[in-house]
């Protein structure tokens, strides 16, 4: 196997080159990831575990591109290229769970429905506001670090390429 070269596949972040096996790696654990990221975030309203620790997780995998495939690969992936808005809705969504109980006269992150009254359930899922602030969370933490992510990738990518030949990007060479 020979090491594929900087600007063919090779990631954003400084590492010189790839190989086949590393870049077919990433892609073959990104969905594994994304199902990993989904249990923890179904997990989390029952039992340790929430949309944070999910976001992060599903936000790794993300990351692995990157790293693997470099960044004009990465924002083939469409939750690359829409980080922010997952991140707003995300926001959005936990700021609504979170403030319409008080529209309601009820405190802060009152759970919905009430104890004893009926639940929705998607399989074994029961449908309830706190799997509703879960999501919001999940995607506010995903958006925000794969946007974050991709914003340093695109900065150190486009220093690389206004950058002269034989400019290392180091000022002080020993």
């Amino acid at each position: 196997m020979s090491p594929r070269t900087k600007g063919k596949g090779a990631s954003s972040f400084g590492i010189g080159t790839t190989s086949v096996l590393t870049e077919t790696v990433a892609r073959v654990l990104l969905l594994p990831t994304v199902v990993a990221a989904v249990a923890i975030l179904v997990k989390g309203y029952a039992q340790p575990g929430d949309g944070f620790a999910a976001g992060v997780v599903a936000s790794l995998g993300v990351m692995l591109q990157h790293l693997a495939l470099g960044r004009r690969e990465a924002e083939r992936l469409a939750v690359v290229r829409h980080a922010p808005i997952l991140a707003g809705a995300g926001l959005v969504l936990s700021l609504l769970v979170a403030t319409v109980p008080l529209l309601l006269g009820d405190p802060v992150l009152t759970h919905y429905p009430r104890p004893g009254g009926h639940v929705i359930y998607l399989g074994t899922l029961e449908l309830i506001t706190p799997v509703l602030f879960d999501v919001g969370i999940f995607l506010l933490v995903f958006g925000s670090v794969v946007g974050t992510m991709n914003a340093f990738a695109r900065t150190i990518s486009e220093e690389q390429e206004y950058a002269g030949p034989g400019d290392s990007g180091l000022e002080y060479e020993e």
